[in-house]
């Protein structure tokens, strides 16, 4: 649990934040965001593409049910530090190995309980995401304050290479939910009660991709095979892909000119999926352009609307960069959904290739169920090309 040592929390603007500090004893920078989602604060804090901010939680009440390590989207949390309003003194939960306070520390990640979120949130919202410091060490107002000024802007910055694994490998399943899925050398495959027999091979690149995706791939009959960022198209030929799979992941997507190179290498010849930060790849891979949010979405209760079929769904989401859709028209994408919040873009699918992205997350860790079609639709997609119906 939090002590009663004091913590600080900066911003670029001079706003000072007071609360009692949690975690690791620390002093660290990074812009400040906000997650709206009132359960799953260890699926967001061990989402690779936290990497880099500082999350605070709308939620008043944050560690009530400790940390799991069958929950974790990565190995360890990725966010820079992390802001409540109360940090639970106790922790209830048969599945919990460790509390909120612990885990923190164990990974030298600082936080900070007792923080009003609520004027915190506003002041985020009305002027947008911030550079920031938070320390829960001795430091001067001044000095947090000129720490967060210092801090590199998320706009430029390639966050990706941080968080994308060294080599590739398969994706394995240990146990029949598939949880906690090991890592396997290359050319070992592996069956487990309960999980479809896996009919495609899928190249998923690691931008910084959730366990939750994984699993949710191999669950709908993907053999996944997981590449690192910097893979280029020949290297990913080589292994002979039934289809291609895009991951979400961190910091600017208009950074990532090697990226780009790769999927433009990649989109005549594969059916291929993105999420996230893939979605925003494909953005640029057909040329076009992504912009800054001004606060970014960041919960579980965003609504999406499909053009399409009219539908609407309440989406999981975590990105502060978004489509710009006028840079698209003719270029053979078509825009499938968009944010009924902000009529931002939140789906591409294209006109003659089997291609199709979306913004948010179908794997739904933490969130809503709606999207996880979206995964059979791959799958369907895949099957379809083969067959040469595509």
């Amino acid at each position: 649990m939090s002590s009663s040592k004091p913590g600080v929390l900066a911003l670029e603007d001079g706003s000072i934040f007071r609360g009692l500090a949690f975690g690791a004893d620390a002093t660290i920078a990074g812009e400040c965001v906000f997650n709206t989602s009132m359960t799953g604060y260890q699926e967001i804090i061990t989402d690779p593409s936290y990497f880099g901010q500082i999350v605070t939680m709308t939620a008043v009440q944050i560690g009530n049910y400790g940390l799991s390590p069958e929950d974790e989207e990565s190995s360890g949390p990725k966010c820079a530090g992390l802001v409540v309003r109360e940090l639970s003194p106790v922790v209830s939960n048969w599945r919990s190995t460790i509390s909120l306070h612990d885990y923190l520390a164990k990974y030298g990640i600082p936080g900070l309980s007792e923080i009003d979120t609520r004027a915190l949130t506003k002041k985020l919202r009305v002027d947008g995401a911030m550079k920031s410091c938070l320390s829960t060490l001795p430091l001067s107002d001044e000095e947090a304050i000129k720490r967060a000024r210092a801090w590199r802007d998320m706009s430029g910055s390639d966050y990706v290479k941080d968080v994308t694994c060294a080599a590739p490998y398969i994706w394995g399943a240990d146990d029949a939910a598939n949880y906690n899925a090991p890592y396997l050398p290359v050319g070992t495959t592996m069956n487990a009660p309960g999980i479809p027999a896996k009919k495609f091979r899928v190249a998923a690149f690691d931008y910084g991709a959730k366990h939750s995706i994984f699993r949710k791939l191999i669950r709908h009959g993907f053999e996944v095979q997981v590449f690192p960022s910097t893979a280029t198209h020949e290297q990913v030929r080589e292994h002979n892909p039934d289809a291609v799979f895009l991951s979400n992941g961190p910091g600017d997507p208009a950074a990532l000119d090697y990226v780009h190179k790769t999927v433009t290498g990649l989109l005549p010849d594969y059916p291929i999926f993105g999420i996230c930060l893939g979605h925003q790849m494909i953005t640029h891979a057909l040329g076009g352009k992504t912009f800054k949010l001004k606060f970014g979405h960041r919960g579980g209760n965003q609504p999406v609307k499909n053009l399409e079929t009219g539908k609407v769904s309440i989406t999981a989401q975590n990105h502060g960069f978004a489509t710009d859709p006028k840079s698209l028209e003719s270029r053979g994408a078509q825009v499938t959904e968009i944010n009924l919040n902000d009529n931002t873009v939140e789906g591409l699918s294209h006109a003659t290739l089997p291609v199709f992205s979306v913004q948010y997350h179908p794997e739904a860790a933490p969130g809503t169920n709606d999207a996880d079609p979206l995964f059979l639709d791959f799958y369907k997609m895949v099957e379809a090309r083969k067959a040469g119906k595509i």
